[in-house]
């Protein structure tokens, strides 16, 4: 099931692995309960559970799980949900937290899934750090594991700047955040055949430095 992130992996990605190994204690203990302050969030993430639950049994994935509380909650609510992540120390501390759930090592880039294979992926927060010109990479992989008529919530910072950082959670990182306006984003999906029929978009606020949105698109067909 795992990917093997090779030697020849793309610069970013080692970068992104290695910094999320580094903080990830951290960042399960600041987010790892986040979910009980989002009411929006779970509203969209509860409507993301009953499409897909109505569409059949076929699994969820959480693409970029970091800590597992995203799957542990769609888990909850009766979705047959599992994780990825691409940093290994993420998949441990998810795997800890909850030893009922299935974590697998694996880049969204290149996932270890079958055509067709899921009802539904939600990519929480864990496309922002690919370069904009790798997204059709990454949203063609989600098409292609997707089940047609299966369902995509993702969330992310908006905005239309490349940020670099070089600090996180109180640790050296080297990681980019690349944000954009959520019509790029929804085009960018389009062109990979997953129609956005659904967004929220939540301006800054306590604790939010930038906007963010929550773009739920669909595959075309009926599985």
């Amino acid at each position: 099931m795992a990917t093997v992130i090779r030697m020849t992996a793309p610069s970013y990605l080692t970068a992104i692995r290695e910094s999320y190994d580094t903080v990830a204690a951290d960042y399960a203990e600041r987010y790892g309960n986040a979910l009980t302050s989002m009411p929006l969030t779970r509203a969209m993430l509860g409507a993301f559970a009953e499409l897909v639950q109505a569409a059949g049994a076929r699994p969820v994935a959480d693409i970029g799980c970091g800590p597992g509380h995203v799957a542990a909650h769609l888990n909850a609510l009766g979705v047959p949900v599992f994780g990825i992540d691409l940093s290994p120390r993420m998949v441990e501390v998810a795997r800890q937290r909850y030893p009922d759930l299935r974590f697998h090592e694996g880049s969204m880039t290149a996932l270890d899934l079958k055509d067709g294979e899921l009802g539904g992926i939600v990519a929480w927060y864990s496309t922002h750090h690919t370069p904009t010109e790798q997204l059709p990479v990454v949203f063609a992989e989600f098409h292609r594991t997707l089940a047609p008529g299966g369902h995509l919530l993702l969330g992310t910072h908006v905005g239309d700047e490349h940020l670099h950082f070089q600090e996180a959670y109180g640790h050296r990182v080297s990681f980019g955040a690349y944000l954009l306006p959520p019509d790029r984003l929804t085009k960018l999906l389009a062109d990979a055949g997953l129609i956005v029929g659904a967004r929220l978009l939540e301006e800054p606020g306590e604790g939010q430095k930038r906007p963010h949105a929550c773009l739920l698109a669909r595959k075309a067909g009926t599985s």
